[in-house]
């Protein structure tokens, strides 16, 4: 062998005994992540509706009897309670027929006892043969009619005493008085010109329409027990805030639209809803049900489907196709797929892969804060519920 082969030989020889003597480098740890069984918790389904807040009761202000305006005794958008005074009318045209027709009463009254003595002179007299049985008759009608009269008189006297009471209107129910339409000095005609408007607050009626299929399925759920409560929140709030329940649905469909009308009672004690307001309404169902849920980040799209990963006994990452439902608290309904007892991945999911092993450890599936709000009274636990999988 040349010496030039020799030293090429030496030197890849020397090359291999260097490689051969360096240590070989260990394999990566297996990722780490957290795990947590699901959270298992009572819900109830949820169907989401849309609608206004009226009042329960609403009434126009009208006079019982015409006349002018002599005072108003209200301040625009006030509260008012039931009897509270609003207007006078000027009583004093009234006052006036009322003195009328208690004079005719007391002629009325004078009339009648004239006939009683005369009709006690006949019968008197026809014993004695001194009158006949005609008039007698005569004088007992005579004292019919002037009773008669005087049932009409005190009638009148008494319609009147009510005209009179009518030139003070008061409030009819307690709530809030809107403007006045007329000032002081106006005429006005009885039972036609509108005076102003009181609304009912507290409690509110909700209303909103439902489909067919609500309905149905309403109606199987009817026999279960406990009334139907509902949420609702407004145009600019984040959170279901007004509680209020079920108090009455329509007796038919609105053939139109097939739709039908229902109503919900929500308190509002210190008059903040105000009749026209828009709102989003949880209807709640009858029949909670024991459900799992898990953090939404630990879903993952798989194509078409929805899956997450569980680790085994053994360290290793599986696959689980699941159905979820809607948020609870930041938490996702799993309506199938999941066992109370699996490990989920809640934490480094995308470091795992199905059929290999990862470091584990334990965590705790929590729901958001968010689940308190405060409401109108005070500060209330939100129910742990979820809406249904298909809402109509």
């Amino acid at each position: 062998m040349p010496g030039s082969g020799r030293i090429l030989f030496a030197l890849v020889c020397l090359a291999c005994a260097a490689a051969c003597t360096e240590p070989v480098s260990a394999p990566p740890p297996p990722p780490a992540v957290v795990v947590a069984q699901p959270l298992t918790r009572q819900v109830a389904d949820w169907d989401d509706y849309s609608g206004r807040f009226e009042a329960q009761d609403t009434v126009d202000i009208r006079p019982r009897v015409g006349g002018a305006i002599q005072s108003v005794h209200f301040v625009d958008g006030q509260r008012v309670s039931r009897g509270d005074l609003l207007f006078v009318i000027d009583p004093r045209p009234i006052e006036a027929q009322l003195a009328r027709v208690r004079a005719d009463a007391a002629g009325a009254r004078a009339a009648l006892a004239n006939a009683e003595a005369e009709l006690k002179r006949a019968d008197a007299l026809v014993q004695t043969k001194l009158i006949s049985q005609a008039q007698a008759e005569l004088r007992a009608a005579q004292q019919l009619q002037a009773a008669a009269d005087l049932a009409a008189a005190e009638a009148a006297v008494a319609a009147q005493e009510l005209n009179l009471s009518f030139t003070r209107v008061v409030a009819p129910l307690a709530g809030r008085v809107s403007y006045r339409r007329l000032a002081p000095g106006n005429i006005v005609q009885a039972d036609t010109t509108l005076l102003t408007t009181i609304v009912s607050e507290n409690p509110m009626r909700f209303i909103f329409d439902a489909p067919e299929s609500a309905l149905l399925r309403y109606r199987r759920e009817a026999d279960a027990d406990g009334e139907r409560r509902v949420e609702i929140r407004l145009q600019d709030e984040t959170e279901y805030r007004w509680q209020g329940r079920i108090d009455f649905v329509d007796t038919a469909l609105d053939r139109s639209s097939g739709t039908i009308r229902g109503r919900a009672i929500v308190q509002n004690p210190r008059g903040f809803l105000v009749p026209g307001m828009f709102g989003q309404m949880r209807l709640y169902g009858a029949r909670p049900y024991e459900a799992l849920l898990v953090p939404d980040e630990a879903i993952v799209t798989d194509q078409t489907r929805q899956v997450v990963y569980v680790v085994d006994a053994d360290g290793n990452v599986a696959q689980k196709v699941v159905r979820p439902g809607r948020l609870i608290d930041g938490l996702r309904v799993i309506q199938e797929g999941l066992q109370a007892t699996d490990r989920v991945i809640i934490s480094g999911v995308q470091r795992a892969r199905p059929g290999r092993p990862v470091s584990a450890q334990a965590g705790e599936v929590t729901p958001f804060p968010s689940g308190v709000s405060r409401g109108e009274t005070g500060t209330l636990d939100l129910p742990q519920v979820g809406p249904r999988s298909a809402t109509p």
